[in-house]
């Protein structure tokens, strides 16, 4: 069976309304297109999933659309799943066409893109080059992923900033992933370059191998705000979260997957998986923000508002706003840090919901002192003493650079 040709926008509506009132029905948490880079060597192999555009909890009407696409073109879709991958066929474009058809005309720039991406699968189509490479993705509930297709589909969420950094469940993601060698962004199998070794490099065919890793970087997929700034695309993981006017220096810089920045800030440091950095900060060059497999017994870190890391410095518990660990120090869970008694009245000057009371000198492990604001981490170098002083110094960004 066929879509007819929807004639009117309300017409339109009714449409959406009837596949929505079918038994069974649910709307998609998260819904898209993707084309996928399939194994050299081994075909059912899906090394990657590229997709144009990404719904999430948006969009309803279009997932009605596919849904009824893959429907009509004899799909059976089973809601109870929580997720649900599908190939693009021709017969799915076309009922997609039809039923989009009083948008056709209005596609164009930031209008009706899910129409715009089944235009072009249409012209792909009709070129005669739409192969067995392109799949429709359904996320109903955001469990454990199960398909490389929808692990991508949840990345690009994360970087896209659609869904909150820690927010989406990657669990057994990189079970799920195959660690392939990447020449831009193609993916290469590794047991078809071992086959195919001796040919490619006589033949002067061997490709340039940027990385071998199961994440590809994050700028093959993203293009980031026009105020953000990744001199060296290795540094920014696929997954990652850049808020615009994020600057991410080259040398020891580093933003690992499901980890990012909530405002602007400079990076010249390490911000490990898990780990959020907010607006105004500064992860100085060589510094470490460590992750949950890292040092933090599982609990991740968050770092405040207008934060300077130091050089080299190591940070493995939460941090308020306006906090400085000096640099080439590490402020762990079990750090013994003296406060005088002095220091530590000023600080509860900016923490008011923090009830302790203040001994002459007052020695607290790092986790104590997790979360709080205006904390500025010193090491005596007399005694090599680890300190917490109230910190002076608002940290402030060069605007220009940001």
């Amino acid at each position: 069976m066929a879509i007819e040709k929807i004639a009117s926008k309300e017409a339109f509506k009714n449409f959406v309304l009837g596949i929505e009132e079918q038994e069974g029905y649910r709307r998609p948490m998260a819904f898209g297109i993707c084309r996928i880079d399939r194994g050299q060597k081994t075909h059912d192999k899906i090394l990657q999933a590229t997709y144009p555009l990404i719904n999430w909890r948006e969009n309803y009407g279009s997932a009605a659309v596919l849904i009824a696409a893959l429907q009509e073109s004899g799909e059976a879709i089973d809601f109870g799943k929580s997720e649900q991958v599908f190939d693009v066929t021709d017969a799915v474009i076309i009922n997609a066409l039809e039923a989009f058809a009083p948008f056709i005309q209005e596609a164009k720039g930031d209008a009706h893109k899910n129409v715009q991406v089944i235009a072009t699968l249409a012209g792909i189509a009709e070129a005669e080059m739409l192969d067995d490479n392109y799949r429709i993705v359904f996320l109903f509930e955001d469990e454990a992923p199960v398909s490389v297709e929808t692990v991508y589909l949840k990345l690009y969420a994360l970087s896209l900033g659609k869904a909150e950094l820690r927010s989406v469940n990657l669990s057994g993601a990189f079970g799920i992933l195959h660690n392939v060698a990447w020449f831009g962004n193609e993916p290469f199998e590794l047991d078809w370059l071992r086959d195919n070794e001796i040919d490619l490099k006589l033949n002067g065919a061997y490709p340039e191998i940027e990385s071998v890793d199961k994440f590809p970087r994050y700028l093959q997929h993203i293009i980031p705000a026009d105020n953000t700034r990744v001199l060296d695309s290795a540094k920014v993981r696929m997954g990652a979260q850049l808020y615009p006017g994020t600057t991410v220096m080259p040398g020891a810089s580093y933003i690992n997957f499901n980890a990012g920045t909530t405002g602007a800030v400079m990076v010249e440091g390490r911000i490990s998986s898990s780990a959020i950095v907010g607006a105004g900060s500064d992860v100085g060059g060589g510094a470490s923000i460590l992750g949950v497999l890292s040092g933090t017994n599982g609990n991740p870190v968050t770092i405040g508002e207008n934060v300077l890391l130091g050089a080299n410095s190591v940070t493995g518990i939460p941090l308020g706003d306006g906090c400085i660990v000096d640099a080439g120090i590490a402020i762990l869970e079990g750090t013994k840090v003296a406060i005088s008694r002095a220091e530590l009245e000023k600080i509860k000057e900016v923490n008011p919901l923090w009830d302790i009371k203040a001994e002459d000198e007052n020695i607290l492990k790092g986790v104590e002192l997790a979360g709080r604001n205006g904390i500025h981490f010193r090491q005596n170098s007399m005694t090599g003493q680890i300190v917490a002083l109230r910190s002076r110094r608002e940290v402030k960004l060069n605007a220009e650079l940001h």
